[in-house]
């Protein structure tokens, strides 16, 4: 391989080249819901036991266990009701010898009281026969100094949610490195944190280029597309975990695109530009790029001078041969510029824009999960000297997988029926039919 101006990098080099140059952001504490989605950076433990007191885990009633071990239908136990005790309940009343407390889920355990009988085993306090349903109003028929007819005993403890039993004090409730989603924001807040210290979630600043992009809705005028790149780097970089925001397509003008650039420094933590890195005559990308403030980064790591601008490379893959990297603007912002071909920009960004993400949000895995599969169908051509990836779909019941739609890098309905990549070595140009393959989970 080549160390010049023609140098051809390996998929391998440009990806080392990028996640050397980056870190995890700097960690920030944050409310809980705007935590959602970032890394935790700190332990999590519990000041206080869950739940912090026994309680009810049933609408019944609260009784000593020895005043209902022999009842039946037949047989029932009358026990004097001595007080109602609803959820939020301060001072419950003590339960004694042949007394039971009304309880409604969530309520505390009265003392005395040693396991909880449903409403459904008794006979709800009305007198009657066994009841079916328990509400706060139908407390209200039995005041204390009524009584309830007991049917059937519950065990030692039935019922009773003991204190602790989810987490107890001093227990590690989340470890750092821990992603937040929904149960987790529900453990921190039942815990008492109002705030934690996390890694944010990076800031993606998408933006495609080409005068010939149409926003979606428009209508299509001679030699004009609709713009879908955009739309899906912007919904994948969602889905990698970052905070994404679309620009919409820039025209092939230079200064245009470097102003756009520019106010997109701002709020990017990585800024990725899609089209206009190949050699051709209106490709202005790279001339925009080029004299972006910032620093620029070789493939050594060393900054390459005060004008900074992106390297663009040519890499041993299909698609996406073209890529760019670079960091640029006074504060060094990531940039990856992206081939502009739909299949091109998506494969690229699942290789080297998603593990960029990944990174600065501090969180694993890194890559997406690779598989050896057979091959359902034979590839017949694979180019000699590149990676290849094909578009597929993976059934991880037989482990194979099926190649969908052809090699074209336009071919934005194969794409949208794959959930993997097929990877195709450099050195193989063939492959037969049920050959083992190493396979990128997408899905």
């Amino acid at each position: 391989m080549s160390h010049g101006a023609e140098r051809v990098w390996s998929v391998t080099e440009h990806l080392d080249s990028i996640l050397g140059q980056l870190a995890p952001l700097e960690a920030i504490e944050l409310q809980l819901l705007d935590a959602q989605g970032c890394v935790l950076v700190e332990d999590v433990t519990v000041p206080v036991a869950l739940p912090p007191f026994d309680n009810s885990s049933m609408d019944g009633y609260a009784v000593r266990v020895a005043d209902t071990r022999a009842v039946s239908p037949e047989h029932p136990a009358v026990l004097e009701v001595v007080g109602d005790i609803a959820a939020g309940s301060g001072e419950p009343p003590t339960v004694g010898p042949g007394q039971a407390a009304r309880i409604m889920t969530g309520a505390p355990l009265p003392p005395g009281a040693e396991a909880v009988v449903p409403v459904e085993w008794t006979d709800g306090g009305t007198g009657g026969g066994p009841a079916t349903t328990m509400t706060a109003h139908s407390l209200d028929p039995a005041p204390a100094g009524g009584e309830v007819r007991v049917h059937r005993g519950p065990s030692l403890g039935q019922y009773i949610r003991t204190r602790g039993s989810d987490v107890a004090a001093g227990e590690l409730a989340l470890a750092a490195g821990t992603v937040l989603g929904p149960p987790q924001i529900a453990l921190l807040a039942a815990v008492g944190r109002a705030s934690v210290t996390v890694r944010p979630r990076p800031r993606v600043v998408v933006v495609s280029t080409g005068s010939e992009l149409v926003q979606p809705g428009d209508t299509l005028g001679p030699g004009r597309i609709h713009d879908s790149n955009s739309f899906a780097l912007t919904a994948a970089a969602r889905a990698a975990g970052a905070i994404a925001y679309r620009v919409g397509a820039v025209v092939d003008e230079v200064e245009t695109l470097r102003a756009t650039i520019e106010d997109q420094l701002v709020r990017a933590d990585i800024i990725v530009t899609t089209g206009g890195v190949s050699v051709g005559a209106y490709d202005v990308v790279k001339e925009a790029l080029s004299s972006l403030g910032g620093a620029m980064y070789g493939a050594d790591g060393q900054v390459g001078g005060d004008n900074g601008h992106v390297e663009f490379r040519k890499l041993a893959m299909q698609p996406g041969k073209p890529q760019g990297f670079g960091r640029i603007g006074p504060a060094r912002i990531p940039l990856l510029a992206l081939p502009g071909n739909p299949v091109s920009a998506y494969v690229s960004f699942e290789l080297f824009v998603r593990p960029a993400i990944r990174t600065l949000m501090g969180v694993g895995p890194v890559h997406r999960d690779v598989v050896r599969a057979a091959c359902v169908a034979a590839i017949d051509s694979s180019p000699e000297g590149r990676r290849q990836f094909l578009r597929g779909r993976y059934d991880p019941a037989s482990r194979s997988v099926t190649p969908v739609g052809g090699a074209g890098s336009h071919l934005v309905a194969a794409l949208a029926n794959a959930d993997a990549l097929i990877v195709v070595p450099e050195e193989v140009t063939s492959l037969e039919a049920g050959a083992d393959v190493d396979v990128i989970v997408l899905d």
